[in-house]
């Protein structure tokens, strides 16, 4: 983009596009990160619950105990990253969050490994409002699709990664050193962070309104930010279900060793990965068609929520790589639901609150994943995994009620608190 385009923010300079697209390469390797730190314990959950004597209610407390941080400090973390900014909140947070994660290897009961989990909820959401920040500043609509599908891809690559890599060393070198490695990778991209000193900025035609004095108020007088942050609470329990539950579906329920599960659950979150960037590709060429962008993610989740109810058949699936398969098409169709919400809120609010927005709306997602968690701990101990499948095959489909009405209303399109 030119050093005039009124589509840059704080984050653009006259070197803006190599710049621009090395920032956008590092926030990439966080998520990439972030989801190894969260996912090495549902890969080796079935070895940890046995070293330490912890039963299956107590890891889904385990769980909850991090969803419970995930989501109060969704809140926090989005406004620290309008007064911080992006680079130096971000700083904060992955070096947070890898801290923890290393603490994790010194656990000794259910409660240690629920407290150092917590710990790491504290951090990880911070990821996810610093990274929607320099989205908004940095790129026009029509490409921010795409980088956020980018980032969000490395959300997804870092689960498909995370499977293998997390199976090797603790088969190598024991449970207790996997969380060491994923937590020191952490603070080798810290440092490569650090050497970004005075992120270049760009004048602009389009001046970015000032801050109200009371973000949190002008965020949550808005309709869209309720809608928004109901849908989240209610669908992305599918997503946490194949991050934290679904290894151990594997193991338990389809009787696979851990090295299976490391050759095979990678392919999910694979799917994962090319949803996210299908979404911002598609979302770009129909955006370069004259489409408004919120028209178009729209139109791209309405075609997700009638893939989804597909998660009832996981449950009856007569192979491992038909399940396998089921699972991947599910994990593709989540993420571009995921990916095209994310773009949506960039085009309903303005860039100086989008840090606020991005970590108000997320706390539904935290907030969602506690309850479901207990859900699906309970029906998993006293029932089976079935009802669980039957239960996320209904949730996109009634979030979508929430999301057609910012389609039909003009005045949420191109609007700014």
């Amino acid at each position: 983009m030119n050093s005039g385009s009124p589509a840059c923010g704080a984050w653009c300079s006259k070197r803006a596009r190599r710049l621009q697209w090395f920032i956008a390469g590092l926030l990439f390797l966080s998520t990439v990160l972030n989801y190894i730190d969260r996912q090495n314990l549902s890969i080796l959950a079935r070895i940890i619950q046995d070293d330490l004597k912890i039963s299956d209610l107590e890891y889904s407390y385990v769980i909850q105990a991090f969803f419970l941080a995930y989501t109060l400090a969704y809140i926090v973390n989005g406004r620290l990253t309008d007064w911080l900014g992006a680079r130096a909140s971000m700083a904060v947070f992955i070096a947070w969050w890898s801290i923890a994660d290393m603490l994790t290897a010194l656990s000794r009961s259910a409660f240690s490994l629920g407290f150092f989990r917590f710990l790491l909820g504290i951090g990880e959401p911070g990821n996810y409002t610093a990274a929607p920040k320099a989205v908004a500043e940095c790129f026009a609509p029509r490409e921010q699709g795409f980088v956020i599908g980018l980032y969000t891809a490395g959300a997804t690559l870092g689960a498909a990664a995370a499977p293998p890599l997390v199976a090797f060393i603790a088969l190598h070198f024991g449970w207790r050193f996997v969380f060491v490695v994923t937590g020191g990778i952490g603070l080798l991209w810290l440092l490569v962070w650090l050497q970004i000193d005075r992120p270049p900025r760009i004048k602009t035609s389009i001046q970015p309104p000032p801050i109200s004095a009371h973000p949190w108020k002008s965020v949550l007088r808005r309709s869209q930010t309720w809608q928004l942050l109901i849908a989240r609470a209610i669908t992305d329990p599918v997503w946490y279900f194949y991050l934290f539950w679904f290894p151990k579906y594997l193991t338990e329920a389809c009787h696979q060793s851990l090295r299976s599960v490391g050759e095979t659950s990678w392919v999910v979150y694979l799917a994962a990965d090319v949803g996210c960037l299908t979404a911002g590709y598609i979302s770009s060429v129909l955006i370069r068609k004259g489409m408004m962008p919120a028209q178009a993610r729209v139109r791209l989740m309405i075609g997700c929520a009638l893939l989804l109810p597909l998660n009832a058949a996981v449950a009856v699936a007569p192979n491992l790589w038909a399940t396998v398969l089921i699972s991947s098409l599910i994990t593709f169709s989540h993420l571009m639901w995921l990916t095209s919400l994310s773009g949506l809120i960039l085009d309903l609010y303005s860039s100086v609150l989008v840090g606020t927005v991005f970590g108000v709306v997320a706390a539904g997602s935290g907030l969602g994943g506690m309850v479901a968690t207990e859900f699906i701990g309970f029906v998993v101990v006293h029932y089976s995994y079935a009802p669980v499948f039957t239960f996320m095959s209904v949730l996109h489909p009634l979030a979508l009620l929430l999301i057609l009405p910012l389609q039909r209303s003009s005045a949420a399109f191109g609007s700014t608190v």
